[in-house]
């Protein structure tokens, strides 16, 4: 059993981020609802449990409260902003909304010892309300410009502060969050790759059992590091179906059905379904229908080609973590921002039960798992591609002269940028094929031809995501060898949007 931080979550975007900075310490973390009762967090034996942030304000009617119970568990507690504002409601102390709100960067002086803060000066706030009073025995360790800015109880170890750790901005915050893990909870960094693929290949035997299942690969490193999981869990009872649905990119299908069966060894057979998305797309312009019909068509195949594989009871996927919060509030009352054709674009009704070994995990631990796995690394290291394919980087009707546009000018987007040596310091680079034309002029010919976007971003695991700012000679290249080289696009222009406010894709 390993040593276990349990994250509560009351809403915040970054609650994610939270249980991934614990992973990064090798502590093992989960990420349960905030209304979990006392006696299922009480049930993982957490070595500590951290509140997170939240959009909520503690003093309005309905505000998420956790089990008062969870206060009396004798384990150290850390309150993120609206954890520590609800630590300090629960406790006897006040909350009221600020005079002046606080967004963004900010700097807190040190108002008392702490156990936890050590010097921390430089934060990041996002924050309307603040604690008037602490609760009794707790002491105000730190403060902000307007507000308390850290609490803490020395005798019970429980603390808060104002501010987020989990994101980078926070100067040393992983350092805090360590403090807290190692110093304060007295873990053991006992949670490793190595732990996790013996525990999942268990998972794996015992709800299989004797059945069999198909896996869902398309070629990505999600789908390929489950594929092998499973494969190394049940061995042969795993059939790997690979789905050719005419939205993948330039010469995709054929280039990774070869080192599927070739260099993976992999039970697996490739399926060519692409008439059929396209004839479900036709005249499709709106971009959760484009998901939620590809998604159906997806579970639709697979079950076909169960039938054909014969008694076939699980169909496996490569569901990771930021799916599951970005698609559902699953784990807590999350924002959904847009639905997964994986998750939330499954039919209500399946023929076949889901198994997702890859659920819980970050894609920067994917990829320690598939290296672990022994993966080609190309294929580890391959930027992440929307389970909806090309569909939903064709903004408005699908149509396969804009599929065709696309796969040319996005060949030319990835093979510059892998030329320049960018490829593996970026976390996705793509084109975006636009509904807007506009005028040209080639030679002396006037032409009046689609837009291409391009969209390259940093992230490290797809919850934020920043713009990259990628030379001008590469740039230039790009551009000229789009409209030089793929008849039907006569103008490039850059994607210069962050996540948030924007999502990565443009659908």
């Amino acid at each position: 059993m390993f040593d276990t931080i349990l994250v509560l979550d009351f809403g915040s975007q970054y609650t994610q981020l939270i249980g991934r900075r614990i992973r990064e310490a090798n502590v093992y973390s989960e990420i349960l609802p905030f209304n979990a009762p006392v006696e299922t967090i009480a049930r993982h034996n957490p070595k500590g449990v951290i509140l997170s942030g939240g959009p909520d304000s503690v003093y309005e009617p309905g505000a998420p409260v956790c089990d008062p119970k969870v206060f009396d568990l004798g384990v150290p507690i850390l309150g993120v902003c609206y954890g520590m504002q609800l630590i300090a409601k629960e406790l006897g102390g006040a909350v009221e909304p600020a005079a002046r709100r606080e967004y963004g960067p900010g700097e807190i002086e040190a108002a008392a010892a702490s156990r936890l803060l050590n010097g921390l000066r430089r934060v990041w706030m996002s924050h309307g309300d603040r604690v008037l009073e602490p609760p009794p025995g707790f002491a105000v360790t730190a403060r902000s410009e307007n507000a308390a800015a850290a609490i803490e109880h020395p005798g019970r170890s429980i603390f808060g502060i104002q501010f987020h750790p989990e994101v980078t901005h926070t100067e040393n915050g992983a350092e805090l969050l360590r403090r807290f893990i190692f110093e304060i909870c007295r873990c053991r960094p006992d949670w490793t790759v190595g732990s996790f693929i013996d525990r999942a290949v268990a998972r794996i035997r015992d709800q299989v059992g004797n059945g069999r299942a198909i896996c869902a690969i398309s070629g990505g490193v999600d789908s390929t590091v489950a594929a092998v999981l499973v494969s190394r869990a049940i061995g042969k009872r795993l059939t790997g179906v690979f789905v050719d649905n005419g939205l993948l990119r330039k010469n995709e299908f054929a280039k990774v059905f070869a080192v599927l069966q070739d260099r993976l060894q992999l039970n697996v057979r490739g399926v060519d379904a692409s008439s059929r998305f396209l004839e479900a797309l036709a005249g499709v312009s709106e971009p959760e229908k484009k998901r939620k019909i590809i998604g159906a068509e997806f579970i639709r195949v697979f079950e076909e080609e169960a039938a054909r594989v014969g008694s076939v009871d699980f169909l496996v996927q490569g569901t990771l973590y930021p799916d599951v919060i970005e698609s559902v509030s699953v784990k807590g009352p999350s924002q959904t921002i847009k639905s997964h054709h994986n998750v939330g674009g499954l039919p209500e009704r399946m023929r076949l039960k889901l198994v997702e070994p890859l659920r819980d995990l970050f894609k920067d631990e994917v990829r320690q798992v598939g290296l672990e796995l022994g993966l080609p690394e190309e294929m580890v290291w391959r930027q992440p591609f929307p389970g909806p394919g090309l569909a939903v980087r064709i903004m408005g009707d699908v149509t396969r002269e804009g599929i065709r546009l696309l796969q040319e000018a996005d060949d030319i987007v990835v093979s510059e940028i892998k030329k320049a040596g960018l490829y593996r310091q970026i976390w996705q680079c793509f084109g975006v094929l636009l509904p807007v034309k506009s005028v040209g002029v080639m030679g002396d010919h006037r032409t009046y031809d689609h837009t291409l976007a391009i969209r390259a971003v940093h992230s490290t695991d797809g919850m934020t995501a920043d713009w990259v700012r990628l030379p001008y000679d590469v740039l230039s290249v790009i551009s000229n060898r789009i409209v030089n080289e793929v008849k039907g696009i006569n103008r490039v222009v850059y994607d210069i949007t962050s996540k948030p406010p924007a999502t990565i894709e443009w659908e």
